[in-house]
C-alpha cells in the first residue's frame, strides 16, 4: 500500500516515505430527521457529505530499513511543497494503492513537528473531499428586436427574455436591463434599441412600453 499526494494533475507529486500506520475516511450522509405528529420521527434520506480523512506520519531525514523507497526528499522540503499546496488556493489528488481511495482534496490542517532530535519531521495532514463545479458562462443572444443581450446562466433557467416591458415607478435603464435579462450590463443595448440615453435622467416615464 502507498500514499500519493499530487498537485495539479501530477505536475508535483510526493509519495509517503513512511506509510501511515493506519487511516479512516469518513464521509456522513446528509440525512435528516423530523417530527410527524401522527408518525413520531422518521429520517429522511439526503444526498452523501463530503468525505475527509486524516493522515500521521513522518518526513524522514535519514533512510531507514523500513521506508518504501530511496531518494525521497529532505523532511523540510516535503513541508514547504504541502504549505505551497495547501496556500495555492487549488485542491490536491490523493490516491492510496490498493483501496478506492483516489480523490481531489482540500487541506484543511498541516501540523507537524520534531521530537527526538533525529530532525525527522512528523506530520499530521487532514484533507476533505472536493468538489470540481463546472462553471457556465454567460450567453449572447439577440432578442426578435435585434438587440444583442449577454445572458447570464442564472438568467436562461428562470423565465425567458420579454420582448417589451412596461416601465414602473422608479424604473431607468439598469434595472430595467436586471429585470428582463438579468444583468445590468445590457441597459447600453436596450438603450440603443429605443434609441435613449441611457444616462440622460435618472427614472424613466410610468407605463412607457419599451423594447428588449
Amino acid at each position: 500500500m502507498d500514499f500519493y499526494l499530487s498537485y495539479n494533475n501530477n505536475e508535483e507529486q510526493l509519495r509517503l516515505p513512511v506509510t501511515p500506520s493506519d487511516f479512516e475516511l469518513s464521509q456522513r450522509n446528509n440525512n435528516t430527521v423530523v417530527n410527524i405528529n401522527a408518525l413520531g420521527e422518521i429520517n429522511l434520506i439526503g444526498k452523501k457529505g463530503l468525505a475527509s480523512i486524516s493522515l500521521s506520519s513522518f518526513f524522514p531525514a535519514q533512510e531507514y530499513y523500513f521506508c518504501k523507497y530511496t531518494g525521497f526528499p529532505k523532511p523540510y522540503e516535503c513541508v514547504k511543497m504541502i504549505q505551497k499546496w495547501r496556500d495555492s488556493g487549488r485542491p490536491i489528488r490523493l490516491i492510496i494503492t490498493g483501496t478506492s481511495i483516489n480523490y481531489a482534496m482540500t487541506i484543511e490542517n498541516f501540523i507537524f513537528s520534531e521530537q527526538d532530535g533525529t530532525r525527522d519531521v512528523y506530520f499530521t495532514l487532514e484533507l476533505r473531499e472536493y468538489v470540481f463545479t463546472k462553471q457556465v458562462k454567460p450567453t449572447k443572444v439577440v432578442t426578435p428586436n435585434g438587440t444583442q443581450v449577454t445572458v447570464p446562466a442564472t438568467k436562461r433557467e428562470a423565465k425567458p427574455i420579454p420582448s417589451k416591458y412596461k416601465v414602473q415607478k422608479g424604473d431607468n435603464m439598469y434595472t430595467v436591463a436586471k429585470k428582463t435579462t438579468g444583468s445590468m450590463s445590457n441597459a447600453k443595448a436596450i438603450a440603443q434599441t429605443n434609441k435613449k440615453d441611457q444616462y440622460k435622467g435618472i427614472n424613466l416615464v410610468e407605463r412607457e412600453v419599451l423594447l428588449i
